[in-house]
Formats: C-alpha cells, structure tokens, sequence
C-alpha cells in the first residue's frame, strides 16, 4: 500500500457543512466513552464512566452487560446535551469497542443469557489445550491468524452455551444472538433492528476466516458454535443503521465500526505497510500494518485484519500486552503504594533504577509472544532495600519490556519498524516514553491527537457518511507531539533485557 501523501480532498457533503461533528462511542474494559471531534480533528466534547471489574473466580474477568448499556448512554446523552447547548448536530456516530469480550442474548427478549466474559478471560485454558493436544490449532492459526487461547471469543461462547441451562438449545433453535461489545451495542442502539458486527471485530472471534472474510462452518462445527446466532459482517465503514429515536430525541446514523486497536490503527494515520503504533491501555497492544498482504508471523505473533473498505481488506500483525494499564492499577488498589495513576511517573523518577527488581505482571496468563495462560504474576529480586520508588519503576518497566519482546518478534518476522507511534493512557506519561525509546531503540512519537482510539471511530463514521473521501483526508489530520529518542547505551540495553527474559522465567508455566 502506497504512503498517503499528506492532501485534504473535501466531499460535497463537507462542502455543504464547514465543519461536521462525528461522535465516537468508545466502550473499553474500564470505562464507556463518548467523544465528539470535528471533521478538522478537534474534540469539543467528552464524557466517561468508569466501572467495575467482576472477577468470580482466579484468572475470570467479567462485566455487567446492563452497566456496559447503561454508560453507553449516559456518556452519549452527556455529550449530545454539551452539543445541542452550542447548537451543534452530530452527522454520525462511530463506535469503537474492548475486542473479543462475549456476550450471547435472547433475541425476544434482548436480555443476556450471562454476564460478558472480558478478553481478559482464562476460563478456558483447558478446553484450549484440550483441542490443541487433538491437534487443531495449525487449523486455526491458518484460517484465523490466531492462536488456540481462551483471550478469543469462540472459547468463552462455547463456554456459555455449555455452562448457562438451555442455552444450547435456544441457539440452536435460534433464538439467541452473539456478539462482541460491538455487535451488542448497535443491536441495543437500533432496538433490535440490526444484528451486525464490523470485520475487525469479527477477525478476533476464531470463528472468520480472515482469507476469505467469512464465518467457517468447519470452526464452528470445532467449537461447537450454531452458526443461528453469529452477526452479519459489513465493511468497517458501513450503514450499521440509525438508532432507536427515542434514545437520544433523534435517529443518529452509525456509519463505522472497529475493534479499539484497529480504530487506533486509524487514528494514528497508519496506512502504509509497514506503519506501527502501539496503544496503552488497560492492556497494550502493538499493531504492524501489512498492507493487502496476509503476512504470517513465524514468531508467535498474530495476523489480523486492520479494516475492510469499500470491499477491500488491509492486513496487520499484532503483539497483545495483556496487563499494562492493569499493572499500574494494581500497583494503586492492590498494593496502594499511589493514590493516582499519574503519581507513577514521580515515583518511579525518585530512584535511579529499580534496584534489580523485576515485576512479572501476568495477573491473567501472558499474551504474546508467550502465549501461557497459566502463568502467574511475581516480583522477582527484592531486597530490605527495595521501596515504593523501586515498586513503581519496576511496574513501568514491565510495560516496557514486554513491548522489546514484541518488537523482537517483528523484527524477526522480518518487519523492524524504524519508529512506534504511541496513544492511550499510559503514553501521557514522559519517563514512560523515554523508557519505551531508551529499551527499544527507536524513537518514540506521541501524537497532539491524545484520543487516537475514539478519533480512529469517528473518522470511520466520517468515511461511511461522506464526510471525508478517502483515508487520504484522515491522513492529513495527523500531528506530532512528542518525540523521544534513544539515550540508553546499547551495552546497559542488553543487560536489562537478559535480566528481564531471566525473570521472565521464573513465573513461566511452560
């Protein structure tokens, strides 16, 4: 795919409104968001809901999905009253969604049969392994670009439809319908009129061939899924259609759809092959893009689809970080050495080094490259000298390092990036980025744009409405902020890695 060269075509809709607004629903593992942007790319409104985390059991994650509906909403109301005070009309809505997350519900009824298991999930580690010793995963891996690991959703679904009374049954009758985070939103929001999901949602289930871009029989038939209840899949820029009027006082168009990483993908103007971002979030999530090419990871990497345009399909890879933002959370409610997030950068700039300390956040498993559900977390060298300062640069650096592994692992691919664009939470935080430039050896660029996940929804939403003509006039939007370069000697660089990696073994199942 060739570079977009950095030009702003108008379409005739922006011609008739100099500046449309396009709101992005940003529903993630922590919190919902709305966010309104221009067409120019400036946000004027914003509203977020933090909720709780339900863990029912060691190593399960679940959410209420009546408090996923229900700050989707408020947030939306919130924002859509700041607009129509200053007399301004939303032209369409995007919607960008935590991935993999599962939800099954009755079509009758729209109530879930259970609550949504998170992508954070290990429940079904052994039915994971159980059909990797039988011998599937090449099958998977082949037509999904993914690995045999309960962080997808056709584990968890089998798991609901095995464990919640008479669910088998009324999928199979068709009565229930699945979806991602997505997929239930736009059912909820239509009132029921569209059962739909985007192809970069539905490229993260197990159960779509991403060669094709269709749902396979024969993985459904694996894991045992009634084909009655998967969603249609549209182009990510698509008519997804309006919402129920009586939600918000009027039918909005929903007009975009991308899993949170694929938005980002966007948002960060990544659509040359071989572009790269990695976003900070709850998780952290690095993501190559490969262009129209289906590239194959030979180390442990996943392919996947950025998004489907006008039929047309780009590829990417991508390394999952399961624990980053998580990590620095503990750090606050398990271990309460900060009252805040943000007090971490301070801290951790109190000491010199983390005194030899590792933090081997693997809460839920490790992701990639590892791929080992049943790791456990740990704190590997601890002395009477180690303090909160130690504690806390040590959590930043777990971040870091995984993101090396990552790295690795494209390069050895054969794809180095020569730089990584940087968004979400954690990236507002400095020494973090020096860190991320000084144990990676690339630069680092944080973009002026902060909310590169929502942005990426809305300009979705402004592509499937006519808004902007092409990913052209996306491209022009983008704007540096920050840019940080390596200063750490290459000497001192390997040590810490072998240290690390050292560590790493040491919580390793496998």
């Amino acid at each position: 795919m060739a570079r977009p060269r950095h030009m702003h075509v108008l379409s005739s809709h922006r011609m008739s409104d100099p500046d449309p607004i396009l709101l992005a629903i940003d529903q993630g593992t922590s919190s919902s968001r709305s966010i309104a942007f221009t067409a120019r790319g400036t946000l004027v409104a914003q509203d977020q809901h933090p909720f709780e985390q339900i863990y029912p059991a060691s190593g399960w994650v679940e959410h209420d999905p009546e408090v996923i509906w229900a700050t989707t909403i408020s947030t939306t109301r919130e924002v859509l009253k700041q607009l129509r005070a200053r007399q301004q009309r939303v032209a369409a809505i995007g919607i960008t969604n935590q991935r993999e997350t599962t939800l099954l519900w009755d079509r009758r009824s729209g109530i879930p049969v259970y609550n949504a298991i998170v992508w954070q999930d290990r429940r079904t580690a052994e039915q994971c392994r159980t059909l990797q010793d039988a011998g599937h995963e090449n099958e998977v891996i082949e037509k999904t670009g993914l690995r045999l690991d309960p962080y997808f959703s056709a584990t968890k679904l089998t798991w609901i439809l095995d464990n919640v009374p008479g669910t088998r049954e009324a999928a199979e009758a068709g009565h229930l319908a699945f979806g991602t985070v997505d997929t239930y939103l736009i059912w909820r929001l239509t009132g029921g009129r569209v059962h739909a999901t985007d192809v970069s949602n539905a490229s993260r289930t197990a159960l779509f061939d991403i060669r094709t871009c269709c749902w396979d029989e024969a993985l459904c038939e694996l894991f045992r899924v009634p084909a009655k209840c998967l969603p249609e899949v549209r182009d990510s820029a698509a008519d997804f259609g309006n919402t129920d009027a009586g939600l918000f006082g009027e039918a909005l168009p929903i007009r975009g759809v991308a899993g949170d990483q694929q938005a980002a993908l966007i948002g960060q103007a990544c659509f040359a092959a071989g572009d790269v971002k990695s976003t900070y979030g709850t998780g952290a999530f690095l993501v190559l893009n490969t262009g129209h090419q289906l590239v194959r990871s030979r180390n442990r990497l996943l392919s996947t689809v950025a998004w489907r345009l006008e039929g047309a399909t780009t590829y990417a890879l991508e390394g999952s970080i399961l624990s980053a933002g998580s990590t620095i959370q503990w750090l606050r409610d398990g271990l309460g050495i900060i009252a805040r997030a943000p007090e971490i950068e301070l801290l951790a700039q109190s000491v010199t080094d983390t005194g030899g300390v590792y933090l081997l956040p693997a809460f839920t498993g490790l992701g990639a490259p590892y791929w080992d559900p049943d790791a456990r977390g740990g704190i590997v060298g601890l002395t009477r000298a180690t303090g909160r300062g130690e504690l806390a640069r040590a959590g930043l650096d777990s971040v870091v390092y995984q993101t090396r592994d990552l790295l690795d692992a494209m390069t050895a691919d054969g794809i180095g990036p020569s730089q990584l664009k940087v968004d979400g939470g954690m990236a507002q935080n400095g020494f973090f980025l020096q860190r991320l430039a000084d144990v990676l050896g690339v630069p680092i660029l944080r973009p002026k744009m902060a909310e590169s996940t929502a942005f990426g929804a809305a300009c979705l939403a402004g592509l499937g409405h006519g808004v902007f003509s092409s990913l052209q006039d996306i491209a022009s939007l983008w704007e540096g902020d920050v840019r940080c370069e390596p200063k750490l000697e290459a000497g001192a660089r390997e040590r810490e890695i072998r240290g690390w990696r050292e560590a790493l073994r040491r919580v390793r199942s496998r």
